[in-house]
């Protein structure tokens, strides 16, 4: 009986102990909110491939992300072993549409752990200087292809938004703000996209109006501001509006926004600082005059009319935007109605050749940067878009499963499992920005280094250089489509154009002059 009563014992206080630890460490978020209980999340994930080779799903069925494209994120975030065995679980030969990438039988020497290049952070430059073909006074020319995608603070806690900052910093890429204003949290170092919303956050007078005077408050607030985006619609919602409820208005975020707290905070469908398109222009060209920033729009693709017009416009006269970020269907981290998210804008792969189609009939897309957004965070998924023509890639929610998001889909409730989209103290405490903003980093600067890989298998030094010949899709009954002839695209349409080839050839050539042509040998 007495040993009974002190294994009892022992095993309580080992719990305790245990659960202590939990809440005092760090690596872990759902640790630190969950002690003890945590722990399972854990062991069900340990042995869950072996789970389900019986039941459960494939690796390959769950969505927005597979249980496989997870697996990667985390373990490059992580800076561990990103690799997977034993060959492809996906069919191939009967998957429909299923994307290969066509290598060069005499592909570019790889780097390897230790290399100069390794040490840098796998630097890949922007083609082109965004703003240079409008001779904006602050044109500049992007550091990284890969960039973190607008998510606001208030969709995001302070502390998620801290981490992905540093991380960006870290990593030497953007960070767009989302339209919900630059916070304290946005002021850690990373080169800010300041997104101008329907709200006009962080730029509205007293009754919601846009004011080039807040705007020029907040360019003074301190972070490094390189361009501002004016948000058209996005993905997850495309002609909606947003609503963040009354009891999500903290002062902090009411203070960031420019609002009052407690207060429902609605985003109109629509901008009231312009009503088309001539006077969208209009607006551009007052911003980029006013602050000698790039100025760009983003928005999803529904009305073709309407890039039409845009492109023609520009085509035909001297106002034009800097850049043009297009969103898929697919993407955004907001929540929305399922119709909307479901139903409303086309897809990436669709949305984004109609619109740079357009712009290449009129001659303009030397003269505009390009980024693509919607699910491009995955090494195929973002060769894919820069072979179609991106000049950057924006990254959302892979970013976010680099600081610990477990795809719980929750985000709406506020009750985010991982401390991302709540803002409940009990649950933003287990997020540690310190550490999730190195995981943040580890994240950009591994996907930009399998993009490096990728292209040096094609016989490129950059990814950008990559055209859509080098990719195609297999059909059922082993056809093979190219994606050059699927999408109707001419030879060389999506590639930077000669001066920029140019351009950077010269940045990219000193950092890989060691291994441009010449094969290497490991000797352990």
């Amino acid at each position: 009986m007495a040993i009974g009563i002190w294994l009892t014992v022992g095993f309580g206080i080992a719990l305790a102990a245990l659960a202590v630890r939990d809440i005092i460490q760090r690596r872990h978020a759902i640790l630190r909110i969950y002690p003890l209980v945590g722990h399972f999340r854990y062991l069900l994930e340990s042995f869950g491939p072996e789970l389900r080779q019986y039941i459960v799903t494939s690796n390959d069925e769950e969505r927005p992300f597979s249980r496989n494209q997870r697996r990667w994120v985390y373990a490059t975030a992580k800076r561990q072993n990103n690799q997977f065995a034993f060959g492809t679980d996906q069919d191939l030969e009967h998957s429909e549409g299923a994307l290969v990438i066509r290598h060069h039988t005499f592909p570019l020497a790889q780097f390897h752990p230790g290399d100069a290049v390794d040490q840098a952070g796998y630097p890949l430059p922007s083609a082109k200087v965004m703003g240079a073909a409008r001779e904006r006074r602050h044109a500049f020319r992007p550091a990284s292809i890969v960039n973190v995608s607008g998510m606001s603070f208030g969709a995001l806690s302070g502390v998620a938004v801290e981490a992905l900052n540093r991380g960006a910093h870290l990593a030497g890429c953007l960070h767009n703000t989302g339209e919900g204003g630059l916070s304290p949290y946005h002021h850690n170092g990373a080169d800010i996209v300041f997104q101008i919303g329907t709200g006009y956050f962080g730029c509205r007078d007293e009754h919601g109006a846009f004011s080039l005077a807040a705007l020029q408050r907040t360019l003074d607030s301190g972070a490094p501001v390189r361009a501002l985006e004016i948000k058209l619609s996005q993905g997850a919602k495309p002609g909606l509006g947003g609503l963040l409820p009354g009891v999500k208005v903290t002062p902090e975020i009411a203070s960031t926004r420019g609002i009052r707290p407690g207060i429902d905070c609605k985003s109109p469908a629509r901008h009231g600082a312009f009503s088309d398109i001539d006077t969208l222009l209009d607006f551009v060209e007052h911003l980029a005059d006013a602050t000698g920033l790039p100025v760009g729009i983003k928005s999803a693709v529904g009305d073709p009319d309407f890039w039409e017009t845009l492109a023609s416009l520009m085509a035909s006269g001297q106002r034009g935007v800097d850049f043009i970020t297009v969103d898929g269907g697919e993407g955004g981290t907001g929540a929305a109605p399922l119709v909307f998210t479901d139903r409303v804008a086309l897809p990436f792969k669709a949305a984004f050749p109609l619109v740079y189609k357009i712009f290449h009939q009129h001659g303009l897309t030397s003269r505009v940067t390009f980024i693509g957004s919607a699910r491009l965070g995955l090494p195929d998924a973002a060769l894919w878009g820069l072979a179609m023509g991106c000049d950057l890639i924006n990254v959302g929610r892979e970013a976010l499963l680099a600081i610990g998001c477990i795809q719980s889909q929750k985000c709406h409730t506020g009750r985010c499992p991982t401390g991302i989209t709540t803002h409940t103290p009990w649950r933003t405490r287990g997020l540690d920005p310190a550490l999730k903003s190195v995981r943040t980093a580890n994240y950009l600067i591994g996907l930009r280094r399998e993009l490096t890989a990728l292209a040096r298998a094609c016989g490129e030094i950059h990814p950008a250089l990559i055209g859509l010949e080098r990719l195609a899709l297999v059909e059922n009954g082993y056809r093979i489509q190219d994606l050059q002839h699927i999408l109707d695209y001419a030879p060389g349409m999506g590639l930077p154009g000669v001066a920029a080839r140019g351009e950077l050839d010269e940045l990219m050539r000193p950092l890989f002059e060691d291994r441009l042509r010449t094969p290497t040998t490991q000797v352990s």
